[in-house]
C-alpha cells in the first residue's frame, strides 16, 4: 500500500505541474501513473476534482484573454457529450479503458513532440467548434480528458497562446464541473474518492505552483519536449502492460 500512495502522490504532483505550466494536461499526466493502481471509476472523478481546483487558481491571470464568444460553442457541445461519456465509464472494462487512455496519451504526446499538426484552419466555424466540444465532452465524461481534443483544435486556428488558453481553460473548467456532477449522479463520489482527493490536493497544488513559476523562466520549447517525452513513455507503458 505505501508504494501505491507514492504512485498516487507522484501522479498528482506531475499532473499539477503540467497543468500549471501549460494550462491543460493534468489528466493525461496523472493517468500515466494513477491507472496502474486506481480503477477508472476512481481515477476519472479524481482528475476532475484536481483539474477544477487548478483552473480556479489560474483564471486570475487569464481574465484579459477569456472571451465568452470563443469558448461558449465548445462548452455547449461539451455539455451534450458528457452523459454519453459517463455511461461509457460505468460500462467499459478496466483493461479496455487503460489501453484506450494509454493510446490517447502516447498518440497525442508523440504528435506534439514531433512538431504537432501543421494544418491551419482558414475560417471560423462555430458549428465545428461545437462538434469538437461534443467530442471533448464525451472524453470528459468518460475519463475527465476533455482538454486534448479542444486544445489541438485551438492550435489549428492559429490563435495566440493567450487566446488558446483563454478558450480551452474555461471549457475544461465548465465540462469537468459538469462531469463531476454526472459522476455524483452515477454514484462514483465515494468515501474512497474523498480520501484520495484530500490526500492528493496538496501535491497537485505544489505541482501547479512550481509549474506556474517555471513558466517563462526556462526554455519553453526544451522543457515542453521533456514533458511530452515523459507523457509518451507513460502512455506506451500503460498500453504495453495491459495488452
Amino acid at each position: 500500500m505505501p508504494e501505491h500512495v507514492l504512485i498516487i502522490l507522484a501522479g498528482a504532483f506531475s499532473g499539477g505541474f503540467v497543468l500549471g505550466l501549460t494550462g491543460f494536461g493534468n489528466g493525461l499526466t496523472a493517468y500515466g501513473l494513477w491507472l496502474h493502481v486506481l480503477s477508472p471509476q476512481v481515477g476519472a472523478p479524481l482528475v476532475a476534482i484536481s483539474s477544477i481546483v487548478g483552473h480556479l487558481l489560474m483564471f486570475r491571470g487569464l481574465r484579459h484573454a477569456i472571451v465568452p464568444a470563443r469558448f461558449l460553442p465548445f462548452v455547449i457541445g461539451g455539455l451534450l457529450g458528457i452523459p454519453a461519456g459517463t455511461w461509457l465509464l460505468t460500462t467499459v472494462s478496466v483493461s479496455t479503458f487503460k489501453i484506450s487512455a494509454g493510446a490517447l496519451l502516447a498518440g497525442y504526446s508523440a504528435i506534439s513532440l514531433v512538431g504537432g499538426l501543421r494544418l491551419k484552419l482558414q475560417r471560423e466555424n462555430r458549428i465545428l467548434d461545437g462538434g469538437v466540444g461534443l467530442l471533448g465532452g464525451v472524453f470528459g465524461g468518460l475519463a475527465s480528458l476533455s482538454g486534448p481534443i479542444v486544445t489541438v483544435w485551438c492550435g489549428l486556428k492559429g490563435w495566440s497562446k493567450d487566446e488558446q488558453r483563454g478558450t480551452y481553460q474555461p471549457f475544461n473548467f465548465a465540462i469537468l464541473s459538469a462531469a463531476l456532477v454526472a459522476f455524483g449522479t452515477a454514484g462514483l463520489l465515494t468515501r474512497e474518492l474523498l480520501w484520495l482527493a484530500l490526500l492528493t490536493l496538496p501535491a497537485t497544488l505544489a505541482g501547479i505552483w512550481i509549474g506556474r513559476h517555471l513558466y517563462g523562466r526556462v526554455d519553453d520549447a526544451q522543457f515542453q519536449k521533456i514533458v511530452l517525452t515523459l507523457l509518451t513513455v507513460s502512455g506506451v507503458v500503460l498500453v504495453g502492460s495491459n495488452l
